[in-house]
């Protein structure tokens, strides 16, 4: 062997050394650069593309955010508000309830809705939606890795956190709650903890909530969990201002733990709560919006008849992925009040309780926990690690996150190309024209569509979504997706219709409907098909058109010279 031979294998791996922290160096030295920093693409805009992509490029695409139809109503309620520069107070598309009085208390995102199909169609729906639910996903991140989480630890439960909220990704007013109550929690954590001071950041921030909250009451009804969470809040921190008093006596009674404690941050968040409950009162129904939500969610027939706000089945995939989180969170719970952090402790098991008790509170638990659950994974992760050699993959893997950290929270200008070439690019995606047809009758409605607008049409309440999209002036429906408005009377007579109960007749003569536009499977439709009072008028295999025959001869007559 040669001298030479000897000595290269020993000078390589100095060299190697240098020129990797001269790379090092180089690279952060690039990053320094405004407009590096503008150009390069960071780890939290390649997860914003990577979850549109995920989300929405896939083989349900766009038009998966179209499942539920209760956006045609909504797009509609949005145009005659823009035409009449007015919220409705009363019913537009029913027959069965013509004129009652109505709280749209989604009257802002209705506006929005209508505003984006006038300037793009369905596209612009669905892209907004979209763009929402991708927002709200990479917050979940940020807020994880906001306080130093290692990145994969935050990976893993923000990817948890995203397929268990996905139950809920549709183009529906709610995503405004996942996106808002996600950026409220951000204040709220940074407030909590200290770095909003700590940053050189005024404190005052914590107080654009009310704001915030007087705009999300007027998108969507779930405002109200805000003011729940800044009341649980205060009274936790209440709990440990007297917990820590307590520490400071010798011989503590309660009058002398109430009297030295320091109820400066309990009074700061009391003060938020009823500041954000009074402006919720700006909206088009005062007092009445909140009663009539109050009404809405006890309700017991509510409660049992609609699915999402039934108690969560742990069956499929999504509720599996809640249920990791769910264990984890009533740990970190468990870990928090142990330390005396007792409003995050609070919090956590409020949203447990409100996820266990209605499915339709799953994706407000991940938004408003994640970050906490996210804090517990990564102690167990540090103490994975802590004793592993210095060449193992696990200590490899905890170098490249804490590595990666840094670049994650930079955002460049990427997600805004990326969403502006969405909205140039037409043909190549394949953008929504219309709700989807696996789903929703289009062809039938389609064909027969003046014969339909012109008759009482019993059928679901998502197809007459759709029939309330397709003609918004002149179509009226028996029920609709509006569960809050019909009530029990109503909705126990469209149930029982639909699975054929003893006395359907007598429901179906009532209201007078001359058509009937269901899926096949519906108990009625066999009572129809019998009867002879009535005949099909297309049948596909899946979705069945009946007409009444004496409505058939009356408009033979009419149209009869």
């Amino acid at each position: 062997m040669t001298p030479q031979e000897t000595i290269t294998p020993l000078s390589s791996p100095v060299r190697t050394h240098a020129a990797e922290n001269k790379d090092a160096s180089q690279v952060d030295a690039m990053l320094q650069n405004r407009w590096a920093q503008v150009l390069l693409p960071s780890f939290s805009d390649l997860f914003f593309i990577a979850l549109m992509c995920w989300l929405f490029m896939g083989a349900a695409g766009w038009s998966g955010l179209l499942v539920d139809a209760d956006v045609g109503w909504h797009i509609r309620n949005g145009e005659w508000i823009l035409n009449h520069h007015a919220v409705p107070h009363q019913d537009l598309f029913s027959f069965s309830k013509p004129g009652a009085p109505w709280y749209a208390w989604e009257w802002l995102s209705d506006v929005l809705d209508a505003s984006l199909f006038h300037w793009a169609g369905l596209k612009g729906v669905v892209l907004a939606a979209g763009l929402a639910i991708a927002l709200f996903g990479v917050s979940l991140v940020r807020r994880i890795l906001r306080t130093g989480v290692n990145l994969f630890a935050a990976m893993l439960v923000g990817l948890l956190g995203v397929g268990t909220a996905s139950m809920h990704y549709l183009a529906r007013p709610h995503i405004f709650t996942l996106l808002l109550l996600s950026g409220c929690m951000w204040l709220v954590e940074t407030d909590l903890d200290g770095s909003a001071s700590s940053t050189g950041v005024s404190r005052k921030r914590i107080y654009w909530l009310v704001p915030i909250v007087c705009v999300w009451t007027n998108l969507h009804g779930g405002f109200l969990v805000m003011v729940a969470v800044l009341g649980v809040i205060a009274v936790g921190l209440a709990i440990e201002a007297l917990l820590k008093s307590s520490d400071d006596l010798t011989k503590p009674t309660l009058a002398s733990r109430i009297h030295n404690a320091n109820w400066s941050q309990t009074m700061r968040y009391a003060l938020l709560t009823v500041a954000c409950a009074a402006v919720s009162l700006v909206n088009p129904y005062g007092w009445g919006l909140h009663q009539h939500i109050v009404e809405y969610m006890r309700s017991d027939w509510i409660m049992n008849v609609v699915q999402e706000f039934r108690s969560p089945s742990f069956r499929g995939e999504t509720m599996l992925q809640f249920e990791v989180l769910l264990f984890s969170g009533l740990i970190a719970a468990g870990h928090l009040l142990r330390r005396r952090r007792v409003a995050q402790g609070l919090l956590i098991l409020f949203f447990s309780y409100l996820a266990l008790s209605s499915a339709r509170h799953v994706p407000l638990f991940v938004a408003a926990t994640l970050p906490l659950i996210a804090a517990e994974v990564a102690e167990w992760w540090a103490t994975f690690t802590k004793n592993a050699p210095k060449g193992s993959l696990r200590k490899i893997l905890n170098q490249m996150a804490e590595d990666s950290l840094p670049g994650f929270r930079r955002t460049s200008i990427w997600p805004v190309a990326f969403v502006a070439a969405l909205i140039f690019i037409g043909k190549p995606i394949k953008w929504p024209e219309d709700f989807p047809s696996e789903i929703f009758p289009v062809s039938i409605v389609k064909s027969h569509e003046a014969q339909i607008v012109a008759s009482r049409v019993l059928t679901t309440d998502q197809w007459a979504d759709y029939l309330i999209f397709r003609n918004p002036t002149k179509q009226r429906v028996f029920v609709d997706g509006r569960s809050d408005f019909y009530g029990e009377k109503i909705g126990n007579q469209y149930i029982q219709l639909l699975n054929g109960a003893w006395d359907w007749e007598r429901t179906l003569n009532q209201y007078q409907f001359t058509m009937a536009l269901l899926p096949v499977e519906q108990p009625v439709v066999q009572l129809l098909k019998q009867s002879p009072d009535w005949r099909v008028v297309q049948d596909d295999g899946k979705r069945i058109l009946l007409e009444r025959r004496a409505a058939a001869a009356e408009v033979a007559q009419t149209k009869t010279p």
